[in-house]
């Protein structure tokens, strides 16, 4: 199959799952072809049948705002016409499921299918507010398929948009052979020189993933036990953690690395991944660390107890509490293995459920279905 891929190449779940997606297809002998205004920030080596197309929007004095959504439907029927596409796959609702139903209006009376994946923020922020709700509806119900990522998001989905049509839930997944625990723990010494644990979180530091619960979090569990902690990304709220860093002296304990590519290998060598968002849709961070055999400390909410499970591969608390979090990472830490019974479970259970070499099959076969109608 030729298949057009749109998402946002920021640093952001979305983006993430539509460009390894894109990756996995590829590898499994489809041509894709990547439509954005940026080069997907996961997208960073070359490979076999796999195209980016850069949106172009030139800014006009009459507007406040380029027309994104128009540049983009734009490219994505000029891409379909000369690439032969068979169908456009379109990550996140607003607005590029809004582009995509513009192309395959302008695609008429040849068939452009599109799809829509449901990705969280696109429907619990963006789509709930009035000024998007109406046109996100649309767009998801004009839609030739839509999934989402998470049971929990397909019930939120028709919960606020009374939405009436069927919606596959296909979940998050990781590549198995990549997000492992590192057989070479000597890198570990680049953070942890006495081999102390290392605690890990990765996001897009934005106020919903509460990044300045993680440090308090860990300052709590510097209080009992010698420990490093390692943050991976970058975004607004990343002053704010970098702040309680230094109010509580642990800037020797505390490692900002910025947006990282590769982040298995800095995953493989963690001990306990933190992440106590207030919302997730899904968590896939949470699921490339359990991969990497790293206990989860999550929060209970949206679909991450549908990842994580609690007491199990990881603990679940609840948003804001700090002190819980603290407690379960001390319980974990301070066992004799330093949770590594737990970490194995981790990755038992994700592979189980997520490894790319069991999700991938499920959008392919997605795909046959909508091109049959």
């Amino acid at each position: 199959m030729k298949i057009g891929i749109t998402c946002y190449p920021t640093y952001g779940g979305s983006g993430v799952v539509a460009t390894e997606l894109g990756i996995e297809l590829a590898a499994r002998g489809h041509e894709v072809h990547f439509i954005s205004y940026a080069m997907p920030i996961r997208l960073t080596e070359h490979h076999e049948r796999i195209y980016f197309h850069e949106v172009e929007v030139t800014a006009y004095p009459l507007f406040d705002h380029p027309p994104y959504t128009l540049a983009l439907a734009t490219k994505m029927i000029e891409v379909a016409q000369t690439q032969s596409l068979d169908l456009l796959h379109v990550h996140y609702a607003i607005p590029h499921s809004v582009s995509a139903l513009l192309a395959r209006m302008m695609a008429a009376p040849k068939k452009l299918p599109f799809i829509t994946t449901l990705h969280g923020t696109d429907i619990t922020v963006v789509g709930n507010d009035r000024s998007y709700l109406p046109i996100t509806r649309f767009s998801i119900e004009q839609s030739d398929g839509v999934t989402s990522i998470s049971e929990y998001l397909r019930k939120q989905t028709y919960y606020e948009f009374e939405i009436k049509r069927d919606i596959e839930v296909i979940p998050n997944f990781v590549n198995c052979d990549l997000y492992k625990r590192s057989e070479d723990r000597s890198a570990r010494k680049k953070w942890a020189k006495n081999d102390e644990p290392i605690l890990m979180h990765l996001s897009n530091f934005r106020p919903v993933k509460r990044v300045t619960d993680v440090v308090e979090i860990f300052a709590k569990v510097r209080e009992k036990i010698p420990a490093k902690l390692v943050m991976m990304g970058d975004g607004p709220d990343r002053g704010a953690a970098e702040y309680i860093v230094r109010k509580k002296n642990l800037s020797k304990d505390v490692f900002f690395m910025g947006k990282q590519d590769k982040v298995q290998e800095k995953l493989g060598l963690g001990d306990l991944f933190l992440l106590p968002s207030e919302i997730e849709s899904f968590g896939l961070a949470a699921l490339e660390a359990m991969a990497s055999e790293m206990p989860v400390i999550a929060t209970d909410v949206g679909g991450l107890p549908e990842v994580v499970k609690h007491g199990v591969d990881g603990y679940l608390i609840p948003v804001r509490d700090v002190d819980a979090g603290a407690k379960y990472a001390l319980e974990i830490l301070t066992r004799p293995d330093r949770g590594r019974e737990m970490g194995k479970l981790a990755r038992v259970n994700a592979k189980a459920r997520y490894c790319s070499n069991d999700v991938i099959p499920l959008y392919e076969a997605y795909y046959k279905k909508v091109l049959a109608q």
